[in-house]
């Protein structure tokens, strides 16, 4: 692996004639959507994988600190330890990928995990979240704040007017400074593709996204009416493989908003194998932006093991 994504000098000849077929590519989503998924232990192990890969994740008006201090304990202990001792993976230390908040939330969620001696990174959107419609001057300065209140990974917003405009340039220049406002910390950069108007617009946007120095391009807030899918998945993933193809360097994909059921996220498991290869498939390469996923992961989980589903009082932390 080459390390961490650098961006590059904007190449405005990589995306001036893109064409997406976008009949093929919705044909191809219906076939992903019928593929059979794994059954028994083999399911039980993508649905494990799956766990690794979620940033567990609460952006609500009305976040807490106990109730960022309970996320935390849920994603050091994301399943319950009997159910991993029946699986024996009680020793390999299945943690989820990072806890993402609000920046406002930064400091609980760090001291929440600093007092349980766990090491998952905190992740805080930033950069005029979810809209993306703030001054670029207020944008750097939350990224710089939630740097330092202890985020090590910054999930930022685009301007998506300045895709719809064709300001490339200036969509380049935007996210050139947001990496270099994170510093250290690792960079997913939000495309909010559900408004992007076309999926070519979502390939330039991800390699825009790319050449800026995003270490992930990330799918969408959750908070649009379209959030991932799997023809925008395809795309983005075509254009990571593209990018790497050009650069040597690997980019991270993030799927978000929408995927709450242990299904999809195996179908997004084995699209990113198929698409990107196995190499993508831990969390330094891929992440699932998620609130509910967990609970429905943890109820499959509890059915392989006990041969029932869980009642309400069975996994209260869920």
């Amino acid at each position: 692996m080459a390390g961490r994504n650098p961006g590059t000098k904007l190449e405005l000849g990589w995306i001036s004639k893109v064409h997406v077929n976008r009949p093929e590519v919705v044909r191809h989503a219906e076939q992903i959507k019928k593929w059979r998924t794994v059954k028994g232990n083999w399911q039980a192990a993508w649905l494990l994988k799956a766990v690794t890969c979620i940033d567990l994740t609460t952006l609500s008006g009305d976040d807490t600190p106990s109730s960022v201090h309970r996320l935390c304990f849920k994603a050091k202990h994301p399943i319950r330890e009997d159910l991993l001792k029946a699986l024996d993976m009680h020793d390999k230390g299945i943690t989820v990928g990072a806890v993402c908040v609000y920046p406002a939330r930064v400091t609980d969620a760090v001291n929440a995990l600093k007092a349980a001696d766990c090491n998952i990174p905190v992740a805080s959107v930033a950069a005029g979240f979810p809209s993306g419609q703030t001054p670029l001057e207020i944008k750097l300065a939350e990224i710089k704040l939630a740097v330092q209140y202890g985020a090590r990974e910054i999930d930022i917003v685009i301007s998506r007017t300045l895709v719809l405009t064709g300001q490339w340039e200036g969509l380049y220049e935007e996210i050139r400074q947001c990496r270099e406002a994170c510093g250290e910390a690792h960079m997913k950069t939000i495309l909010s593709t559900g408004e992007l108007g076309s999926l070519a617009n979502v390939y330039k946007a991800s390699m825009i996204a790319m050449m800026a120095g995003s270490d992930f391009i990330k799918t969408s807030t959750g908070k649009e009416v379209e959030n991932a899918t799997f023809p925008v998945g395809v795309v983005m993933m075509r254009a990571i493989k593209e990018f790497y193809w050009q650069t040597g360097y690997k980019v991270g994909f993030k799927p978000a908003g929408g995927i709450r059921t242990a299904k999809e996220a195996i179908t997004w498991l084995m699209l990113v194998k198929e698409e990107l290869g196995v190499e993508w498939l831990t969390p330094e390469l891929f992440r699932l932006g998620a609130s509910s996923l967990l609970e429905d992961i943890e109820k499959q989980i509890f059915y392989h093991v006990t041969g029932s589903y869980p009642l309400q009082h069975d996994l209260a932390m869920a």
